[in-house]
């Protein structure tokens, strides 16, 4: 048997970070375990859904290196829908409901005020066919409600019910479902809710396991139920905690805060989005991965808090750093090529100065300071300036290479008595006008003895 998981968002935005942990939790889950990943669209809300929207979380998803096996949309798939809704009537347990939205809430709060669980009591069940004729005759549109196994020969008589599954993420997990109401598989106007949708098509997928965030926990009892109505076995169940904002605020598409998209223009390494994604809220210490195999190795999904967990994206500065630090040039080139940074001093370029950035488009700056001269953040001291001049007086003569900075510094202290800060310092900012940056000694080469000269204030 293949492990076959699945990827199931609602194209109605852009997909956030915790979205993306669903997405990595999963892929993961599948490397580790020889397996695949389908991409599955819940697109069946057609006013909301945006092919844009879909299109964007495809490109997102393979930027961050998830690669599915094939993707489906659920708009494509009425047909099963269809037949899966004949056979749960067929079968008595899809049952058809004419309470309005308003209707509803005053019977919750009539049962809540007779301390009763505030759960739908089933008075559907009651209506005769002329009933239901009569009301449908009036204007009124069903829903269809499920009926949830929860009581021995009387519906009106629920008993504890005990719905068990060992959770991939969590351990031992139970649903009580005479806890909660008839779920509503089908709307007034016919359309369906991913309740039904997501069993139809696990079933028809052969999805063999399932991991998505925890406030799915109690829908999972539901389901459940659902799969074995419809005669199919339900898939092993995972739910991951979930991630909130630095503020402790739930993440939305409609907000569109920690966005891949986002992340992905501001600069960041996808292996550093997935690795803060994924590490935050387990017990592995948060590490920029190299790559997907890495944390694939050391991916488990029981190290997962059972609490939310806050995703700051200032700890992604740390993890991209460590990244590029170790980033080999012909990872980079393509990316330093469109910025201009091409030729043969491109890769000496990207070596000397890959320590001092937190992303790859900081290099840009550094470009400029080689082939264009200092920039003007920090200027020469009025101090310094005779000190600098008469420096470049003993600049060694070429061919230049990482000795270079070392023999004319010895130099320079000989003719000056400096030494330290005071005497590299002036000479940096006269050769790049900033305070701090790359070795000097790997910059030197790169500007050449008359790029130096050039310089000399």
């Amino acid at each position: 048997m293949t492990i076959t998981v699945r990827f199931a968002p609602s194209p109605t935005g852009y997909i956030h970070i915790g979205n993306t942990r669903t997405a990595l939790f999963n892929w993961l889950f599948a490397l580790k375990h020889n397996g695949q990943l389908i991409l599955r669209f819940d697109d069946t809300d057609v006013e909301r859904s945006k092919a844009e929207y879909a299109e964007a979380t495809a490109a997102d998803i393979d930027w961050l290196g998830i690669k599915p096996v094939r993707v489906e949309y659920q708009s494509k798939r009425f047909a099963f829908y269809d037949a899966a809704v004949a056979a749960l009537k067929a079968a008595g347990v899809l049952y058809p409901c004419y309470e309005t939205p308003d209707e509803l809430e005053r019977k919750r709060k009539l049962r809540l005020a007779r301390r009763l669980p505030p759960v739908y009591g089933r008075d559907a069940l009651k209506l005769t066919a002329e009933d239901r004729a009569k009301l449908e005759a009036e204007g009124h549109r069903p829903h269809w409600r499920f009926l949830l196994p929860n009581f021995k020969d009387d519906p009106f008589a629920p008993a504890r019910t005990i719905v068990h599954w060992d959770d991939i993420v969590r351990g031992e997990e139970t649903v009580d479902l005479a806890s909660l109401s008839d779920p509503v598989l089908v709307r007034e106007d016919g359309t369906y809710l991913y309740t039904l949708t997501s069993v139809v098509d696990d079933i028809d997928m052969g999805i063999t396991h399932i991991i998505r965030g925890d406030d799915h926990v109690t829908n999972s009892g539901v389901q459940i139920s659902i799969f074995e109505a419809l005669g199919a076995k339900a898939p092993a169940l995972g739910h991951h905690n979930l991630l909130t904002t630095v503020s402790g605020e739930g993440l939305s598409k409609r907000t569109g805060a920690l966005s891949v998209g986002s992340l992905r223009r501001d600069g960041y390494e996808p292996m550093a989005v997935v690795s803060l994604a994924v590490l935050t809220g387990t017990s592995e210490n948060v590490v920029a991965m190299p790559d997907m195999a890495s944390l694939a190795a050391v991916f488990d999904p029981k190290a997962t808090s059972k609490s939310s967990s806050k995703f700051d994206p200032a700890e992604l500065d740390t993890l991209n750093r460590t990244l590029i630090h170790a980033m080999p040039f012909d990872v980079a080139a393509e990316r330093l090529r469109e910025m201009g940074i091409d030729g043969d001093k491109a890769e000496a370029f990207w070596l000397a100065v890959r320590g001092n950035l937190t992303r790859v488009a900081d290099a840009a700056l550094w470009w400029t300071v080689i082939q264009d001269g200092p920039v003007s953040d920090e200027p020469l001291a009025a101090e310094d300036h005779d000190f600098v001049a008469a420096a470049f007086d003993v600049l060694p003569q070429e061919p230049w290479n990482r000795e270079t900075w070392k023999q004319w510094t010895e130099a320079v202290k000989t003719q000056s008595g400096r030494k330290g800060k005071p005497l590299f310092m002036p000479l940096r900012i006269a050769l790049t006008g900033l305070a701090s940056g790359p070795e000097l000694a790997d910059l030197l080469p790169l500007l050449g003895r008359e790029g130096t000269l050039a310089r000399r204030p």
